[in-house]
């Protein structure tokens, strides 16, 4: 599966397009850098991160897979509707971000590439499940994982959404079958206490330093 590479790989070629005939002072957008792992249950890969600057980088860090595992057993998510949630009076809960089974398989991966990010990166990562029928539909749960020093972000932009997996439309081969556009999420994480606010990028994160030494064995 090379689902998530191929896409933005095709949807970057655009992009640098149109850049030409768009003002310079456009919002960067992420572009892949380098594959870390893909095949039919996970992709992970490297981008380009728009947030970049001195006191903005990556940084590099090495977790423990079991403390990886819990650290990701602790994010919910919820769909962001752009109606508010007492018009529409939908006040479920968050969901548990991640399968067990999808979590298993993640995390080796993402441990390899959280080692190997670049100052100017992020990680970017998907994690499929067979659809509804498999034959025609994959599930895809997917985001960017960033580590600025003690923050851990989390950023979701498919929940378990189903995705074609022809590259041409059943009724008309001409045409490729269009995936579901990005969706906004808001994320949760558990113990509360720990998801705080990273001053430089002004975003909610995992206080990555107090949650290891919470965990440590």
């Amino acid at each position: 599966m090379k689902y998530l590479f191929s896409l933005n790989k095709s949807s970057v070629a655009l992009l640098l397009s149109l850049t030409a005939i768009t003002p310079s002072s456009c919002a960067r957008l992420p572009e892949p850098t380098r594959v870390i792992h893909d095949d039919e249950r996970v992709t992970v890969l490297m981008e380009t991160d728009p947030d970049f600057g001195p006191y903005a980088q990556s940084t590099q860090a090495d977790i423990p897979a079991e403390q990886l595992g819990k650290l990701l057993r602790g994010f919910s998510v919820r769909h962001k509707s752009s109606i508010p949630v007492r018009f529409v009076g939908d006040e479920r809960p968050p969901r548990k971000f991640l399968r067990e089974r999808e979590i298993e398989a993640l995390v080796p991966i993402l441990q390899e590439a959280l080692q190997k990010v670049n100052p100017e990166e992020r990680i970017r990562f998907e994690v499929l499940s067979p659809g509804r029928n498999p034959r025609y539909w994959v599930e895809v749960t997917g985001g960017w994982i960033k580590v600025r020093n003690r923050y851990f972000h989390l950023e979701v932009n498919y929940f378990h959404v189903e995705q074609p997996i022809r590259r041409s439309d059943a009724y008309d081969p001409k045409y490729p079958t269009p995936w579901t556009p990005e969706r906004n999420y808001v994320v949760y994480f558990e113990p509360q206490n720990l998801f705080i606010v990273d001053p430089q990028l002004n975003e909610s994160a995992v206080d990555l330093h107090q949650f290891l030494a919470g965990t440590a064995p």
